[in-house]
């Protein structure tokens, strides 16, 4: 049903900018303003390089967006969705896609914003540099599952949403997007057990013109099977109550 989720989602995107100008390109330019603040601040702060540290920040940050914004849009998925499931019978997954599709667009907006530092700053890329549309399936693929599971919970348990909401901005500082884990050579364990610096590893680190860790996509594909392992069986159970709850 793609002709149906994918019109949606982007119909979505051009509701935040009817009446504008420029549009849906107003996200990238929000963006890149944001970044170069940031990117010579952080850089003077940290006593960083800024050719390699404004990269690293653009990447990381643009990726940060599109994965806070599957989880807390996920959060409100069932919710916001609550006058389609209750008149027209549809597939629950559809309203999913619908978040992801839409998140994913306003990524490739701002994608252009890392095209412009790659070349700009002469980022080397080659082949293994491919391995990011990996990264990005993989991310797709836990996303699905992870909004799925949010947008049952938090219809059922309304408190989870802001819960929710504080745990993404706290994890916002201790993920390595605007500090580098090069600060912290002896407790680089840590990362082991963060799953979002996985994610933006798996992505920022072709990019960068680096490998990613073969401990990053254990861990990655490990999240993807337990979560699907777990979300499958609760779907058949809570989705014939969704309908009294929201």
């Amino acid at each position: 049903m793609f002709p149906l989720w994918g019109r949606l989602g982007w119909t979505d995107i051009l509701q935040r900018y009817r009446r504008s100008i420029l549009g849906p390109l107003w996200l990238t330019i929000s963006m890149a303003v944001m970044i170069a603040a940031l990117g010579f601040l952080y850089a003077s702060l940290f006593k960083m390089d800024i050719n390699t540290y404004l990269p690293f920040l653009t990447i990381g940050f643009v990726l940060w967006q599109m994965i806070s914004g599957i989880l807390l849009d996920g959060c409100t998925v069932f919710i916001g969705a609550e006058g389609v499931i209750k008149q027209v019978n549809l597939p629950l997954s559809l309203h999913v896609y619908r978040v992801l599709w839409r998140n994913f667009l306003t990524f490739l907006h701002n994608a252009v914003v890392i095209l412009a530092v790659i070349v700009i700053f002469d980022v080397p890329v080659d082949w293994s540099s491919l391995f990011v549309l990996a990264g990005l399936a993989i991310l797709i693929l836990n996303g699905i599952w992870v909004a799925l599971l949010l947008g049952l919970l938090c219809a059922r348990f309304r408190d989870l949403n802001p819960i929710i909401g504080s745990i993404v901005q706290l994890s916002f500082f201790v993920t390595p997007i605007i500090w580098n884990p090069v600060l912290i050579p002896d407790k680089k364990f840590i990362l082991f057990f963060n799953p979002f610096f996985h994610f933006v590893e798996s992505v920022r680190a072709p990019l960068m013109g680096g490998a990613v860790p073969v401990e990053t996509w254990l861990v990655l594909i490990g999240i993807a099977v337990v979560g699907w392992a777990i979300v499958i069986p609760t779907l058949g159970v809570m989705k014939r109550q969704l309908v009294y709850w929201l």
